[in-house]
């Protein structure tokens, strides 16, 4: 999802060592505009493009939420952001005022989370909740595909598999979880 089409306009998250950063082309590919690098010598782990707005997430110790402004396509600006301890891998839009967030805990733990962000105010985005899933050898396809996920706003779900190994016991299983 780092990569999206806009009012005619190509918009892409990109990561390089000197950081991260939104580029804004138009349709016959010319930039446009971008954003300042942001967090450097943190990796992308996800980006999401909702409208006129950007979802972005860096990951180095900490999980910085990056609300991006794309309403003139020649100036994106950050609006805001939000640190906390691990990374979203996955993104996904909940509401105009909610994105959820899928990805892991701080490196300590490295146990997958599932995080709800409102967004409500740009400036200054927080997390609504966040749930840990399973324990820390668990993982799920979810982190790297985002059609492992099955989502539903009218019924309050998400539902996605999960693998947990202890030992040489292997658990494979799917889980749902009610959003309201």
């Amino acid at each position: 999802f780092s990569l999206d089409e806009y009012d005619e306009n190509l918009r892409m998250g990109l990561y390089t060592d000197d950081g991260t950063r939104v580029v804004v082309f138009d349709k016959n590919l010319k930039q446009i505009g971008e954003t300042s690098y942001l967090s450097k010598g943190e990796k992308m782990y996800s980006t999401r493009f909702v409208g006129n707005k950007a979802y972005m997430v860096t990951y180095k110790n900490t999980d910085p939420l990056y609300v991006i402004d794309l309403s003139n396509p020649s100036n994106p600006t950050v609006l805001g952001k939000l640190k906390i301890p691990g990374y979203s891998t996955y993104l996904h839009p909940y509401d105009e005022t909610h994105v959820i967030g899928f990805g892991y805990g701080d490196e300590t733990q490295r146990e997958l989370k599932l995080v709800m962000f409102d967004v409500s105010d740009f400036a200054n985005p927080k997390v609504l909740f966040e749930i840990a899933v399973g324990d820390k050898y668990t993982y799920s396809e979810l982190l790297y595909n985002h059609k492992a996920a099955i989502f539903s706003k009218e019924k309050n779900i998400i539902a996605f598999p999960i693998t947990s190994s202890a030992g040489k016991k292997v658990n494979s299983r799917a889980v749902i979880y009610g959003i309201d």
